[in-house]
């Protein structure tokens, strides 16, 4: 079985609808027998997810940087919880961590983590699935966006294909398992 890294928001005001996304993926996470790697906070679409593979009998494994255990509120009942010194680090940590990347929606961080783990696997620093959940047209406007930059050649097809987009958290783990064999 794997270890599925998810990206998602942390944020405390998220509206119902998207905390139960995240929990339905963690769930599935389970159900599946992979392993959750997260960011390690225990609030918001990441506590909701890590929350819902463990109740599901999951292995979770969180990692956080030091300067937000405290304002994030750390994910302590996580099999694992991983500190690091940075961002960068938890990043690398993650990356290093993870057989496959499943990014839910979120904001800046999210979208700095798939930017990141896209653009490495572009690079060919790893050949690990990327799958895009765009729920409820979530991402519509980004994946329209990102289209234009691979016909305007900004981007290209090879590296556009690498990011799979899913409609559903089902639909995503089974473009995970089906890449990873």
């Amino acid at each position: 079985m794997a270890a599925i890294c998810v990206f998602c928001a942390s944020s405390r005001t998220l509206e119902q609808n998207w905390l139960d996304l995240a929990a339905e993926t963690g769930a599935e996470i389970a159900r599946r027998g992979h392993t959750l790697v997260s960011g390690g906070g225990c609030v918001g679409m990441m506590g909701a997810v890590a929350e819902a593979a463990r109740a599901g009998g999951a292995r979770t494994l969180g990692v956080m940087p030091r300067l937000l255990v405290q304002r994030e509120v750390a994910d302590l009942d996580a099999d694992e919880l991983v500190i690091t010194e940075s961002m960068a680090e938890r990043k690398t940590a993650m990356i290093d961590k993870s057989d496959a990347f499943l990014t839910l929606p979120g904001g800046l961080g999210t979208l700095d983590e798939l930017f990141e783990i896209w653009t490495l696997g572009t690079l060919g620093l790893h050949r690990k699935p990327m799958v895009l959940v765009d729920t409820d047209g979530f991402y519509g406007g980004l994946v329209e966006w990102l289209s234009g930059l691979t016909r305007t050649q900004f981007v290209r097809p090879d590296a556009a294909e690498r990011l799979v987009v899913a409609e559903t958290v089902p639909a995503a783990l089974d473009a995970i398992e089906n890449l990873l064999g």
